[in-house]
């Protein structure tokens, strides 16, 4: 069985981060090596100004006070944690280019790469999702 845990994010609304990051931690506490390749809107997940700000679904809102009173850990925390954790971030190049966008709009601690850096971590990985 693989020891590895691989997990594209290519939307980037709020219930997709607590997705995401929720996994991502879960699995690395489990002690397994865990790489997220992020591209198209599941950048805004790791954008230094987006992640503060992102979006509910429509009619979903309520699930804001929900998560303040469940003491969810906000994305910012949440990200912090996965760093801590060993989670690998990359970023799409393809995407941030084609979006006008470099590293420096997106938190410290990010790789850059393109879909085959992505594919020769997961190439092993089970399981691999998509958010």
């Amino acid at each position: 069985m693989s020891n590895k845990v691989a997990i594209i994010s290519s939307n980037g609304s709020l219930f997709d981060a607590y997705k995401v990051f929720n996994i991502a931690t879960a699995a690395a506490a489990t002690e397994k090596e865990v790489a997220i390749f992020f591209t198209f809107e599941g950048l805004n997940l790791i954008h230094k100004q987006a992640m503060l700000q992102l979006p509910l679904p429509e009619g979903r809102e309520h699930f804001a006070e929900g998560f303040a009173k469940a003491n969810v850990p906000s994305i910012p925390q949440l990200v912090e944690m996965a760093k801590e954790m060993g989670v690998k971030f990359i970023g799409c190049q393809m995407t941030m280019d084609v979006m006008g966008l470099t590293s420096n709009d997106f938190i410290d601690g990010i790789e850059v790469g393109g879909a085959v850096t992505f594919l020769e971590f997961a190439k092993d990985a089970s399981p691999t999702l998509t958010f």
